[in-house]
């Protein structure tokens, strides 16, 4: 089961990729709940419709660094390039801690933080 939840997040995530989010919604449980700890929670499908149209300016670039599947969580780690309003582009490392259910996208905790320079 580990591995094939695996495969359905990193084919939902070519879809924001791609800048194709409706697609990505279809990997979605109708009452996903995106929690990005320390800053607000989503609730619904709508929600993070709207979420994408606010902060996905343009598609962001994620370079996924490791991935661990394992029941019916799948965990990434790596970094997030997104570009802002004002063309701006913005990096930060991430944690996503997905849980599925019925094999769809229906929960995830992210720990998103500005990367620092070294």
């Amino acid at each position: 089961m580990n591995a094939n939840n695996k495969a359905i997040l990193e084919e939902a995530n070519a879809f924001v990729a791609k800048g194709d989010y409706e697609r990505f919604l279809t990997y979605c449980t109708e009452d996903t709940v995106w929690t990005f700890l320390g800053e607000r929670i989503l609730r619904g499908k709508e929600a993070v419709r709207q979420y994408m149209a606010e902060v996905y300016v343009e598609p962001p670039v994620f370079d996924v660094e490791h991935t661990v599947a394992e029941g019916e969580f799948v965990t990434v780690i790596g970094k997030i390039s997104l570009k802002d309003k004002s063309g701006n582009t913005n990096h930060y490392d991430y944690c996503d801690v997905w849980k599925f259910r019925d094999g769809k996208l229906h929960e995830v905790k992210a720990f998103v933080i500005e990367a620092q320079q070294l």
